[in-house]
């Protein structure tokens, strides 16, 4: 039986992280919205995330800067100063998510279902969602939607993206068949060899395509276009740290296929309808993978998780990931230019 049997005045929504996730979470938010356009949201973000959530139609975004430590969890409670939610959707299965939920107050305090939690979140709620097959993390959100008595049949996206960065991605795209690479995951050991990179880019060039490299003004990504680029016989457009978050995923919007590992423009590039190649070693894709080009996926990771746990991968806990250094790479150029070839023929 569904939670509420009416539209609800009031809901919050905590989800600090990560790019990906957030991603997720907002096919499920404008799902809620859709369903009840009377019921007021607020969203607890992290700050970098509140770039791509501040200004959804509809969205009262509380920032979070984890940065600050307690004084950043009293600052999110005093803008939230005599509130009281009729639920709070508790996303985000992790201590800190947790810690700062004490301080916002709501009648339903819902959290992940007792096959899905983690890290004590059943401490901080009391409601959780029922036990669950769903597998995609985007799937267990969308368990949140139906527990409230909101129907989830398949994600739909609106992000506001501005003129300006329309005519940013349009300005480095100009109409020509496009691929972009997106190398870097949040752990080095996820991502493809870097000469893989560069070949796949002259391959990619040779077939006729622009090839552009994007990801954030980290340094280890800035090193690692550096190195791409380096390796290429035909020298990319490199982009890396050199967008904002909306500009890099109007980019993405704009391009034909997208390549990345397990990181968040796969992911905006998903919000934005443009298939993406994902690869995978150390999770499983089923899980993590970009929502709606799953079947674009090449990944080792059912070879390794087998290796290391010593059964098949349908009979391991969710959530299983796989450890080493070098596993990624055994994805193959050639596994990624089939699929490539496949999307642009």
């Amino acid at each position: 039986m569904a939670l509420f049997t009416a539209p609800p005045r009031s809901i919050c929504i905590l989800r600090l992280s990560a790019i990906g996730d957030v991603c997720h979470a907002i096919s499920v938010v404008q799902a809620i919205q859709a369903h009840w356009p009377s019921t007021e949201i607020t969203w607890v973000s992290g700050k970098i995330e509140a770039q791509l959530i501040g200004d959804l139609p509809g969205i009262k975004v509380v920032v979070f800067d984890k940065k600050a430590g307690w004084a950043g969890m009293k600052a999110v409670w005093q803008a939230l100063k005599g509130q009281k939610f009729d639920a709070l959707l508790h996303m985000q299965a992790a201590l800190r998510a947790s810690a700062l939920s004490v301080g916002i107050k709501a009648r339903y305090r819902i959290g992940f279902s007792k096959n899905r939690t983690k890290e004590g979140q059943w401490l901080f709620t009391n409601r959780h969602l029922p036990n669950t097959e769903s597998f995609h993390v985007l799937d267990n959100f969308a368990d949140f939607a139906r527990y409230l008595g909101v129907p989830f049949d398949a994600p739909h996206w609106n992000i506001p993206l501005s003129d300006d960065d329309q005519a940013f991605a349009q300005q480095q795209i100009d109409s020509k068949p496009t691929l972009i690479i997106s190398p870097a995951a949040s752990k080095d050991e996820r991502n493809w060899l870097t000469e893989r990179y560069s070949q796949l880019a002259d391959y990619a060039t040779e077939k006729g395509m622009q090839v552009i490299l994007c990801g954030s003004p980290a340094p280890r990504e800035i090193a690692l276009g550096e190195a791409i680029s380096q390796h290429c016989q035909y020298a990319p457009v490199n982009l890396i740290g050199k967008t904002s978050l909306k500009q890099l995923t109007a980019l993405l919007g704009a391009a034909d296929v997208v390549v990345a590992p397990d990181t968040g423009p796969a992911h905006l590039a998903t919000t934005q309808g443009t298939p993406v190649i994902g690869l995978y070693a150390h999770s499983n894709p089923k899980r993590t993978g970009p929502y709606n080009s799953l079947a674009y996926v090449a990944s080792v990771y059912d070879k390794h998780a087998e290796q290391q746990h010593g059964k098949p991968v349908s009979e391991l806990p969710w959530g299983t990931r796989v450890k080493g250094d070098t596993l990624m790479q055994d994805i193959q150029l050639d596994d990624v230019t089939a699929i490539l070839d496949q999307l642009i023929s």
